[in-house]
């Protein structure tokens, strides 16, 4: 029980330093964002946020 207990945490712990290794050693370091509309790839598909095209659709709706 406590060997699988600390195997836990060592992997856990393992994961969580290899996810930081981008903010501790690049200057000014910070995470990528992960929504869509900040995605290059995505706006040159013409693929947008539920909710981006939620409100095209609500703005068509409404010209009706």
């Amino acid at each position: 029980m406590l060997e699988t207990l600390l195997l836990s945490v060592l992997i856990i712990a393992i994961s969580i330093a290899l996810l930081s290794v981008k903010l501790l050693f690049k200057k000014n370091g910070k995470f990528s964002s992960q929504h869509v509309h900040d995605n290059p790839g995505l706006r040159k598909q013409g693929i947008h946020c539920v909710i981006d095209q939620d409100k095209e659709a609500r703005a068509e709706n409404r010209a009706y």
